[in-house]
């Protein structure tokens, strides 16, 4: 006997997404003194800038009812009006994309600025093939904190102190600070090679550019005579000669300017590059200490001193953060061996 044919499913009905709506949002200590552009491209990620400015020029965003400008300054307790707009699938996706919650080694904490150890191999923020760095697992694993944003930046390979301000006020103090060069920054390099007792300072210019591989590059600018030499940058780096090893030096060494890679490329340019450097490093030699017995596979650039003006209080910091552990090894078995 032949069983009955099974009733016909009904179809499933995609659910249409739903439409986006006005928003209105009260502004917390943590947006307040942002101007009204920046934080309308912070809150709706993803949409084009021009975009953006479209709807302010246009009226549709209002503070407290009224129109504003692009450059509007935001208070305390100010309500904005975000008008309907759809975020773009990627960016929605890409916003939805895991990212793991890590606190990261704290060396000193308030409630207005973080200082953290950070390790090398980690990115300070994402970008440029990097899903997710220390700001955004920070982010995930303090969900209460209404503000959290870098201060400074710190290359991938470089380990050591960064500062993330929890308070929009300490981060534009802080800022000042670093761009009207009001702090100290001080790194412990090792490179290859003697370095000279009495090359203390080195004040050559870098410039920006982006090479042939498609990737962000610095070269140092020696000659007036250069055709680019008006695009560069005054670079200055103090460099104190720490301890000393067979084919080594352990140098600290100060910038006074922040230049992208200053010190990776300043050393390289006085003929003594830093350690497992990848980019302006001696490859074969990298390539050697990372394959030998002490298995080094990082470069030996850490951020080990920062001092700056607390941003509410005024009071002067001095952060430190030790050596990491691989590096400490590294010293320790050049030592042994000399």
């Amino acid at each position: 006997m032949k069983a009955a044919p099974a009733a016909p499913t009904a179809p499933k009905l995609a659910v249409p997404a739903a439409a986006p709506a006005v928003r209105l949002l009260t502004i917390d200590e943590g947006s307040a003194g942002q101007r009204l552009d920046n934080f309308l491209l912070r809150e709706l990620k993803g949409v084009p800038k021009t975009h953006v400015y479209r709807v302010i020029r246009a009226g549709e965003v209002r503070v407290n009812k009224g129109r504003a400008q692009a450059d509007t300054r935001l208070e305390l307790g100010d309500v904005v009006r975000i008008p309907p707009v759809r975020l773009p699938e990627r960016a929605a996706e890409d916003k939805a994309a895991f990212v793991p919650a890590k606190e990261f080694p704290v060396v000193y904490e308030d409630d207005h600025l973080l200082a953290v150890n950070k390790p090398a191999g980690v990115a300070v923020h994402g970008g440029s093939g990097v899903s997710f760095g220390v700001i955004e697992q920070l982010r995930q694993a303090r969900p209460q904190a209404k503000f959290l944003e870098l201060v400074h930046r710190l290359d991938k390979e470089t380990s050591g102190l960064l500062l993330i301000a929890k308070k929009r006020s300490a981060l534009v103090a802080l800022q000042d600070q670093f761009r009207d060069r009001e702090t100290g920054k001080t790194y412990a390099a090792l490179v290859w090679g003697d370095w000279a007792a009495n090359k203390k300072v080195i004040d050559v210019p870098l410039l920006k550019f982006t090479g042939s591989d498609g990737e962000r590059w610095v070269r140092a600018v020696t000659s007036s005579h250069d055709p680019q030499a008006e695009q560069a940058k005054r670079s200055i780096s103090l460099v104190r000669v720490a301890q000393r090893f067979a084919g080594h030096s352990l140098l600290d060494v100060t910038i006074k300017t922040g230049r992208t890679h200053q010190i990776r490329v300043h050393l390289a340019h006085e003929g003594h590059a830093i350690v497992g450097d990848p980019k302006y490093g001696d490859f074969e030699a990298n390539r050697q200490l990372a394959r030998g017995p002490l298995r080094f596979e990082r470069m030996f650039l850490h951020a080990k001193q920062l001092r700056f003006s607390h941003p509410a209080t005024g009071a002067e910091l001095e952060l430190l953060a030790p050596l990491p552990a691989e590096c400490q090894a590294l010293l320790s078995a050049l030592g042994a061996a000399a």
